[in-house]
């Protein structure tokens, strides 16, 4: 269909229908602030028009039959003429109800019945252009014929009688898009005066949300009563949806009101109601889980309540003569909590194994788990504040054991379809009631511990029950357990004490880090996915901050905020992630997970940059002038010793495993320390605890060439057994820096038997070099069996 056509045809045809329905509706507006008829003129005008329309759609449509001409079914004239006439209709009996008084209650629902079943009648037989238009109109309609007085019950029986119109249509015709149309403006329509305080209108609210709850049961639900016939295991979207949508409404009627009893009544009756639907209508199982998150929702709302009248409490003499606000609303929500809590739990464990689908028991299962704890949660935040409550923390271990026993129930029974994945929703619902247990029975820094502890049985609960979301489960828990340390890295605040190691950071991050590595070996059991490596992630990362923070305590005392204590506190981090690097070198060539490839590198760059810009610039103990302790114990062993001693490894283990430059680079690390270790050491040796002081004699020149010399020979031996080129080279390279330093400073600054010791120790350990070359590494080969003279070319 060309463009000409389809304005010719159709759009002119659907512009001309809205045009003359807004033409209708100002021109009844023009005429009441102009003062031209009065207002039972413009009732009765408003009426002939509207059945002036309806009939010459009604002979429109009959004149098509006649002549064998009919309209196109996207731009049908009949329709559309009939459409604009009932919407007039709907608005004129509105106005003459609630506008001008004209009609009793009883009688303006009589006649928007009429209206509505008119609609209905000629919806079937002009089809759905009329339906649209109609419903569209009559739910705008109350907006375009407003008042400055809005009555709430006279339009919200009015919105009831076209809500049920349209469910009606949509039921009959089966058009899901007229259902989901009315749904979206039914729960619209509860939006206006929703923050008014009169009571009336919060009832008159609360009548609106019941009634299209109920109209949509009776409808739309599939099924159930008049709904569409239901398809045999399957869930339904829009019959789900449709509960679901009106029990948001009375959510967010209980939120505006402040928890107004008549509002937790309605919300109540709704989930209630969704329940027993859902019971007995598999397809509209979805809306179960639906509720129980609304419930969450309505739950935490009330504990987070940050009204000034909840957090004052009387005092003095007053002291309880008056209930305490807070106190006073305990009683309901406590009642409610309970109440749900029975309902998801008992009817979400019952209805395992009724259904063919798999998706209906596990749907069950996750209301079943998540209402009761998160109910709990939220009355533990406003009454206890989440600190320690034995009674909170039985109600928890009561429903672990409840979801434990549940899971060993399912487990015996005959298989079913999603039988096995409730059993592992159940048994993680345990698990988590059994850390939220232990959390409200002990300290606040519990909770992480508690968290972390969570996620090796989830690890375990996965393989009994291979069911991804428990993956997924396990994974989003360790998120949560780093969303805490990284709000208080010190877990406790500052209560983590004094005493070293053994304090709440061994026990805020030991516990984690030893529940993750094991989480993670398990996981990784049956897949290296994307939850294994955010768990193995985890675990080093625990593994590395414990470390830190215990170095942290111990050098400063308890205060792991306190400014650094420079070279031990930065020596011994070095040599942990030194020592961590290796570990994981270690561990990727067992698991081979990209996790630990990963992290190994990226804890060897740390230690690196620890090495080059810590110990060699900025705690270098000749820069700073603090003393080192004493002769051979000391800051010098602990700062360059031991790293040196860990680089070493590190380059050994790395070697022929990962690329050249990877373990060169700790090849020349270790040996940068060594010599660094050795070269401080004569200084300690010669000038005592700060290396600073004093000054420099020839015979700790001389020391100086011996030991680095020594060091070259001993690089050149480890090169040599090792077979290792970088080795030999390290080597070639201390001996040419002790050559350079032999030739430009102690010819100039050494004198007598010194300088000529420097000299000849120097000549004598090259000339053995040069032997060791010559003899064992590159011995003359004899070309074509010809043996080689000494004064041969």
């Amino acid at each position: 269909m060309g463009l000409e056509e389809r304005f010719g045809t159709q759009w002119v045809v659907w512009v001309g229908g809205l045009a003359l329905a807004l033409g209708g509706f100002f021109l009844v507006r023009y005429s009441i602030q102009q003062g031209l008829v009065g207002p039972g003129v413009r009732v009765t005008l408003g009426a002939l028009l509207a059945i002036a329309l309806v009939m010459s759609g009604e002979w429109a449509r009959r004149n098509e039959k006649v002549s064998g001409v009919v309209g196109l079914p996207s731009a049908h004239i009949p329709s559309i003429l009939t459409a604009v006439g009932t919407t007039i209709a709907y608005a004129d009996v509105y106005a003459a109800y609630g506008l001008y008084g004209f009609l009793a209650p009883a009688a303006a629902f009589l006649l928007l019945g009429v209206v509505a079943l008119a609609t209905l009648a000629a919806a079937l037989l002009h089809g759905p252009a009329l339906a649209g238009l109609g419903l569209v109109g009559a739910y705008v309609a109350p907006l375009l014929v407003a008042s400055d007085h809005p009555d709430y019950w006279s339009l919200y029986i009015y919105l009831a009688v076209v809500t049920a119109a349209a469910f009606m249509l949509a039921r009959l015709r089966m058009w899901r898009w007229l259902a989901l149309t009315a749904i979206a403006f039914a729960v619209l329509w509860t939006f206006p005066g929703i923050v008014d305080d009169r009571v009336d209108a919060l009832a008159a609210h609360a009548f609106h949300v019941v009634a299209g709850f109920t109209l949509a049961a009776l409808l739309i639900v599939s099924g159930l009563f008049y709904g569409p016939p239901a398809p045999p295991a399957r869930i339904d979207a829009v019959s789900s949806g449709a509960l679901a949508a009106f029990m948001a409404a009375a959510t967010i009627l209980v939120l505006t009101s402040r928890h107004d009893p008549l509002a937790l009544a309605t919300m109540v009756a709704l989930v209630a109601a969704t329940c027993a639907i859902a019971w007995r209508s598999e397809a509209a199982t979805a809306a179960v889980p639906a509720a129980a998150l609304l419930v969450a929702i309505v739950f935490a709302h009330w504990a987070v309540n940050t009204d000034i009248l909840h957090l004052i409490a009387p005092g003095g003499p007053a002291a309880g003569v008056v209930p305490e606000p807070e106190q006073a609303q305990f009683g309901w929500h406590l009642v409610l909590g309970l109440g749900f809590a029975l309902v998801f739990a008992g009817a979400g464990f019952l209805a395992q194994g009724r259904s063919e689908h798999a998706l209906v028991p596990m749907l069950w299962s996750a209301a079943a788990t998540f209402a009761p704890i998160a109910i709990l949660v939220a009355l533990s935040y406003r009454i206890a504040g989440f600190d320690r409550s034995i009674p909170f923390a039985s109600v928890a271990l009561l429903l672990a054991l409840l979801a434990a026993a549940a899971t060993e129930a399912l487990g015996r029974r005959a298989p079913r379809p999603g039988l096995a994945a409730s059993g592992a929703i159940f048994a993680t619902g345990a698990v988590a009631a059994l850390a939220l247990a232990l959390t409200m029975a002990l300290d606040k820094g519990w909770l992480t511990v508690a968290l972390a502890l969570m996620v090796p049985g989830i690890a375990w609960i996965s393989e009994k029950r291979p069911m991804p979301a428990l993956r997924a489960l396990a994974a989003v828990t360790t998120v949560l357990v780093l969303a805490r340390i990284a709000r208080e890295p010190r877990i406790v605040g500052a209560d983590v004490g004094t005493v070293p190691i053994f304090n709440w950071l061994l026990y805020g991050y030991g516990v984690p880090a030893a529940a993750f590595w094991l989480a993670g070996y398990r996981l990784r059991r049956r897949a290296d996915d994307a939850p294994a490596r955010i768990v193995d992630l985890a675990a080093i990362l625990f593994t590395l901050l414990l470390a830190f923070f215990e170095i942290r305590h111990f050098m400063t005392g308890g205060d792991v905020y306190r400014p650094s204590a420079a070279l031990a506190e930065l020596a011994l981090q070095v040599s942990v992630w030194l020592a961590l690097a290796i570990g994981l070198e270690r561990l990727r060539l067992r698991t081979r997970s990209v996790v630990h490839d990963m992290s190994a590198m990226v804890v060897a760059a740390l230690a690196l940059i620890g090495i080059a810009f810590g110990l060699a610039l900025i705690d270098n103990p000749v820069t700073t002038g603090k003393p080192v302790g004493g002769p051979l114990i000391n800051l010098i062993l602990l700062g360059y010793g031991v790293p040196a001693l860990l680089a070493s490894v590190l380059a050994l283990v790395t070697r022929g495993l990962r690329p050249q430059p990877y373990s060169t680079t700790a090849a020349i690390a270790a040996v940068g320390l060594a010599l660094a270790y050795l070269t401080l050491q004569v200084t300690r040796l010669y000038h005592g605890p700060v290396l600073t002081a004093g000054t420099t004699t020839d015979a700790e020149q001389y020391t100086y060439s011996a030991v680095w010399l020594a060091f070259g020979v001993g690089l050149l031996a480890a090169g040599i057994w090792l077979q290792s080129r970088p080795v030999r080279f390290a080597s070639a390279a201390v001996t040419i820096l002790t050559v350079l330093k032999v030739f430009l400073v102690d010819m100039s600054n050494l004198t007598g038997i010194y300088q000529a010791l420097s000299f000849i120790g120097l000549g004598i350990v090259l000339l053995g070099i040069g032997w060791f070359y010559q003899r064992l590494l590159f011995r003359p080969i004899n070309q074509q069996g010809a043996a080689s003279t000494p004064g041969g070319l």
